[in-house]
């Protein structure tokens, strides 16, 4: 048997012209961007972190960057706070072009010199200390404005520059803080639709990256957010009971001791699970955002092209719940320092109306009486009742002339049994001693429907369900029927509410001194009511029809609003039994009877001016 061959490879020198050209031609890694931003990217001293880019410190950003290569979506919003890492993400993607997938690329920052910064402390530094980047880039070449690698350039530029925003095509674009850019003007559009323009060559595959802090509902970023197919936010593990849960600001609890400073009941911040009732400190946040997850809370298309991220300043791993605690405390008196806390901390629109109101308002129009004690002026009792689908919110309030009204109770209660027995006690009139029980009470009716009909038709006496209208009425309440043939209440009165009209003559009598015509509530009223009944606030919306309307609507996503409810359901009552008229029934009695003036002087001055102005009433 032959003796195998003894084979010999001859080695020959690879040069280094031949080495780069073999490494150019060397196809690009299979990875994403959040793992080449940890294998290669490392952030300097100018970073919250310095050093290898680690996903775990933010793993929320993992998901936002990673969407970035998924071929069916097209554009890329994220509404973010400050100090949640969201400039860092931004830049990983455009490493991740320059490195991985080269194609003509433009940033767009609010101003030249704010992308000239940019580039000098923030991309320069990213591209020497990565390998990668730093074999791959032209520095020779490049400039402030405009950065080269092998195969593509990033032309970085301000929103005031719209000859940089309309020359030649691109594939990639990235917005950053847009709500800072400036609008369109008579001879140029607005920069963000300039700059979308240069992406129509690669319609198939482009990527739109737009992000910002947001300022106002109409703003860049929020119309962004609102014209999404898909919102998502961010939901993480409770440490105590497992459920998964969205931070939002209202959990945040600290101690209402008027007798601390700011400072001190910062200190004592901590949030409360909303499912579970157990408190979440700063030392749980890092292994809850580890095992947190992006859940869609808003789809309007089953093909999403444009998919919308918003996250706060809770999430943020570099900020403790006695930072925000305290920035709320400090801001919340000055509307200026709290627009900022809204939309720098909470990542919300702020916006400001007309009939502005407030939880501190609320509490201004407190009288020296005390709970469940009726004033003396007051004639009738009405309440207002919101059903939800664990419990009862109600709400009970006084009225006299001229639609003077004010709060003697108000509470939660765990079933309709307790709602029937709270509404069948007599409340005391303050001085007579007279008892009055409430008179009519508006059930809502849109949650546990059925429930609410059989309750009603059991107590017709002094209830009646209620519920509200889904477009604007030419007046504040009409009675409709209860047309269920299978239920106790078919044929009984049914209410349909404008609640928008009741919602203004609630915000506008809110703002006048206590008195005669004004909103008024007893002495120790809780902030939880107060914060509930100025939850809302009116805006500008647009139609479907494209049409703008002002509209009552949430301040933040998450506000409970359920007294604000209970209270339009308690006025839309009181107009149902005449409230408006009792100043003339009591004329038309004095007349006749020739009784004594009213005890209370205190009122006359303003009834006359009422009096002669009653188109007021109305709102």
């Amino acid at each position: 048997m032959p003796k195998p061959r003894n084979w010999r490879i001859r080695k020959y020198l690879v040069t280094p012209y031949q080495k780069k050209a073999l490494e150019y031609l060397r196809p690009p890694e299979d990875i994403s961007v959040s793992e080449w931003a940890e294998k290669y990217r490392v952030l300097d001293t100018s970073s919250a972190i310095p050093g290898p880019w680690k996903n775990s410190k933010t793993p929320y950003l993992v998901e936002i960057m990673n969407t970035f290569l998924d071929s069916d979506v097209e554009e890329i919003v994220f509404v973010k706070p400050t100090q949640v890492g969201g400039t860092e993400a931004m830049l990983n993607m455009l490493a991740y072009i320059a490195a991985q997938d080269p194609a003509p690329t433009l940033a767009v920052y609010p101003s030249d010199e704010l992308g000239e910064r940019v580039v000098k402390k923030r991309i320069r530094p990213m591209i020497y200390a990565s390998p990668p980047l730093r074999q791959r880039f032209r520095a020779s070449e490049s400039s402030t404005s405009e950065l080269f690698f092998e195969g593509m350039s990033i032309t970085v530029t301000g929103s005031g520059s719209p000859s940089q925003l309309a020359s030649f095509a691109i594939r990639n674009l990235f917005l950053d803080e847009v709500d800072k850019y400036p609008g369109a003007t008579k001879k140029e559009s607005d920069p963000i639709s300039l700059a979308r323009e240069r992406t129509k060559t690669f319609h198939n595959n482009r990527k739109i990256y737009i992000t910002s802090t947001p300022t106002l509902k109409t703003g860049h970023i929020w119309k962004a957010l609102e014209g999404a197919d898909i919102v998502k936010h961010y939901f993480v593990p409770c440490p105590h009971c497992g459920k998964y849960i969205e931070l939002i600001w209202k959990q945040v609890k600290f101690p209402d001791d008027e007798g601390m400073s700011y400072a001190d009941r910062a200190e004592f911040a901590a949030y409360v699970c909303q499912e579970c009732g157990a408190v979440i400190t700063d030392r749980h946040k890092p292994e809850m955002l580890q095992h947190g997850e992006w859940r869609t809370v808003e789809q309007r298309t089953q093909f999403p092209r444009k998919v919308a991220f918003w996250l706060n300043t809770l999430y943020s791993p570099f900020v403790r719940f006695s930072e925000m605690a305290k920035e709320f405390l400090t801001s919340k008196d000055d509307p200026d320092a709290f627009q900022n806390f809204t939309n720098s901390w909470l990542a919300e629109p702020w916006e400001d109306t007309k009939l502005k109101t407030s939880a501190d308002l609320v509490l201004e129009r407190q009288t020296a009486l005390a709970e469940y004690t009726v004033p003396a002026w007051a004639k009738v009792l009405t309440a207002g009742v919101d059903v939800q689908e664990t419990c009862v919110y109600w709400t009970i309030r006084a009225w006299g002339n001229y639609l003077t009204s004010q709060n003697i109770a108000h509470g939660q209660a765990g079933s309709f049994a307790e709602v029937e027995r709270i509404m069948n006690l007599q409340y005391i009139r303050e001085g007579t001693g007279d008892p009055l029980v409430v008179a009519l009470a508006l059930i809502d009716s849109g949650d546990n429907t059925d429930l609410v009909y059989d309750f009603c038709a059991s107590n017709s006496e002094w209830a009646l369900p209620s519920k509200g209208s889904s477009h604007p009425m030419d007046t504040h309440f009409r009675l409709s029927k209860v047309n269920r043939t299978d239920s106790k209440a078919y044929g009984m009165p049914l209410a349909i509410i404008d609640t928008g009209k009741y919602k203004d003559m609630i915000a506008g009598r809110m703002r006048k001194e206590n008195g005669t015509g004004s909103w008024m509530v007893y002495a120790g009223c809780d902030r939880t009511y107060a914060e509930q009944v100025t939850a809302e606030h009116k805006v500008n919306v647009k139609t479907a029809g494209g049409r703008t309307v002002q509209s009552w609507v949430l301040k933040t996503t998450h506000g409970d609003n359920h007294f604000l409810d209970c209270e339009v359901y308690a006025m839309c009552a009181a107009d149902m039994i005449g409230a408006r008229t009792f100043h003339l029934q009591e004329v038309e009695v004095q007349a006749r009877t020739e009784a004594k003036p009213d005890p209370d002087p205190a009122f006359t001055p303003e009834e006359n001016w009422i009096t002669q102005n009653e188109n007021w009433l109305g709102g």
